[in-house]
Formats: structure tokens, C-alpha cells, sequence
């Protein structure tokens, strides 16, 4: 007997949606990495070295002014950030072809004192770009070990058509949030890394929550199909989704047009890869597991052979 009385509000989950939805996701990936391979990322100074400067000033610092005088010097690729307190500027240059990295230096602290014998310079680093290869190799390992990780994880927790769909999910959010960088030319750095992994925590939560919920519904909606008992789950979720989707698109939005160029990279990367880990927890994730053929079954615990039973003490 099925207790289903009413089909869901939407059909995510139909065939020819599902479809839809996976070509969508397979053109998205495919042009993310033919964009990778013949544009590559615009690297930002954490992966290219370059040189960094602590200034002091005797009173408040503009960073918009300093912005200013950067530009109409000839700077490019650089980062001008408060520091500890409001007289305390951090400023990190990209290398700068043909310049020798004392003369670059000079040049900058020239530029940032502007005559001002006042201004104090505090520190100075240069940054090899032996570093930044070394910056770029762990981050990949990290992306590369969260996702084993992860793939373990739901695994144990669900069985593995679930992880399978996962992973091809988090995946997914990875490669279309790095690829989008590397199409727009936005600025490639180490917070960019951070909110990566920060959507892969995010989207992995969401995937969990509708898993559990499609766990549920396999027992509790006796005579549906996977696919059935899927999309109901999945449209008792939606308006999960849509609240902390659009509660945290709200809070990334104000970050990025109030938070300064130094946190806009790392807002934006937020804002794509929880747009598109929305979208894949609904389709890349289920959509992965019902090719696999997922069913109730796969969730039941293993049958005991009796024959080991009689032969327990």
C-alpha cells in the first residue's frame, strides 16, 4: 500500500529534467576546464611572490586615496589592506617585470609617503615565487584530501551511491567556482582557497540534510519508486534550502560591497559556490545516485546468513 497522496509541488527529479540538468552540469564543467587549461587562473600575490610592506602613518590612513596614488603610479596587481590599527597600512605588490625588487621598494614606500617624512616604514618582505608553487601544491593536496575524506564519510554514513553522488556533486561546485575565476580573471588567492573549502563544507551539509530526509522517505513511503520518494524529499526540503540559501546570499552581498577589495575575492568565490552548491545538492547529488540505481534495499542492514548463526557458540 502507498502512503503517497499527493505528488510533489515540482518535479525536480523527472527524467527529462534530470537530463537537463546533467548536461547543464557536464557543459558547465567542460567549459570551467578547457578555461583552466587555456586562460589559467589570474594568481594573486600569495602564489606569485612579490613584495610587502608594513607603512605606519601618524594619523588615519585613506585606503582609498592610497589606491589612488598606486593606479596613477603605474602599480598593478596589488593588495592595500588596514593593518592593526587605523594608522597601520599592509600593502602586497606583484612582481614587477624588468625591476629589481630594492628598487620596487623604493619606489612604493616613494609613492605611499608621497614626501612625508612622517610616514614610518615598518616592515619589508619579499615573497619568493618558489613559495606561491608550494602555496598552489597544498592547496590542491587540501581540495584533493577533503574530497577523499568526505567521500568516506557519507559512505559510512548512507552507503556508496550516496557518496558517489556526493563527491560528483562537491566536485562539480569546485570546478564551476574555479572555473568562473578563471573566465572573469578575478584575482586567484589564498582566500579564495578558504572559500572553496568553505563551500564544500557548506554544500556538503546541505547534501547530508536531503539524504537523510530521502533515507526517511525510502522506509516511510512504502510502494514509491526511488525516484518518487526522492523528489518528495527533496520539495520537503526546498524551503531549508531556500531560507539558508538566500539568509547567507544576503550577508555575502553586504560583505562584498562593504567589505573592501581585500575580502572580495574571497566573497565572491562564497556567493558562486553557494549558488551553484544549491543547485547541485538538488540535482548533481540525487541526480548521481538514481543512475546508480539507488533504492530502499541499498539501505537495509545485511542479511545474516543462518548457517553462520547456527555455528555461533
Amino acid at each position: 500500500m502507498r502512503l503517497i497522496k499527493d505528488k510533489p509541488n515540482i518535479d525536480f527529479l523527472s527524467r527529462s529534467r534530470r537530463n537537463i540538468a546533467i548536461g547543464f552540469s557536464i557543459l558547465a564543467v567542460v567549459i570551467s576546464i578547457a578555461s583552466f587549461a587555456i586562460r589559467g587562473l589570474n594568481l594573486g600575490i600569495d602564489f606569485t611572490g612579490g613584495v610587502l610592506l608594513e607603512v605606519g602613518y601618524p594619523q588615519q590612513a585613506n585606503l582609498v586615496d592610497i589606491r589612488a596614488k598606486l593606479d596613477d603610479a603605474g602599480f598593478e596587481q596589488y593588495v592595500v589592506q588596514a593593518f592593526g590599527t587605523p594608522t597601520d597600512v599592509l600593502v602586497r605588490l606583484a612582481p614587477q617585470p624588468g625591476e629589481d625588487s630594492n628598487a620596487i621598494r623604493d619606489r612604493l614606500f616613494g609613492v605611499l609617503s608621497d614626501g612625508d617624512t612622517a610616514v614610518e616604514l615598518r616592515r619589508v618582505e619579499l615573497v619568493s615565487a618558489q613559495v606561491g608553487e608550494e602555496l598552489t601544491e597544498q592547496g590542491g593536496l587540501a581540495l584533493i584530501f577533503a574530497l577523499l575524506m568526505i567521500f568516506i564519510y557519507v559512505m559510512f554514513r548512507f552507503q556508496w551511491k550516496f557518496a558517489m553522488g556526493a563527491v560528483a556533486a562537491l566536485a562539480h561546485d569546485v570546478i564551476v567556482t574555479v572555473g568562473f575565476f578563471s573566465l572573469t580573471g578575478f584575482s586567484f588567492d589564498l582566500t579564495v582557497v578558504a572559500a572553496v573549502l568553505a563551500v564544500i563544507g557548506y554544500s556538503l551539509n546541505d547534501t547530508v540534510v536531503a539524504f537523510d530526509r530521502i533515507r526517511e522517505n525510502f522506509t516511510k513511503l512504502r510502494g514509491a519508486s526511488s525516484e518518487e520518494a526522492m523528489n518528495t524529499s527533496v520539495n520537503e526540503m526546498l524551503a531549508r534550502t531556500i531560507i539558508t540559501g538566500v539568509t547567507t546570499l544576503v550577508v555575502l552581498i553586504a560583505l562584498l560591497v562593504l567589505g573592501g577589495q581585500s575580502v572580495g575575492p574571497f566573497s565572491i568565490a562564497l556567493i558562486v559556490g553557494i549558488v551553484v552548491g544549491t543547485y547541485s545538492s538538488i540535482y548533481t547529488a540525487s541526480a548521481t545516485a538514481l543512475m546508480l540505481h539507488v533504492n530502499a534495499k541499498d539501505l537495509l542492514p545485511p542479511e545474516i546468513d543462518p548457517a553462520l548463526v547456527d555455528d555461533l557458540p
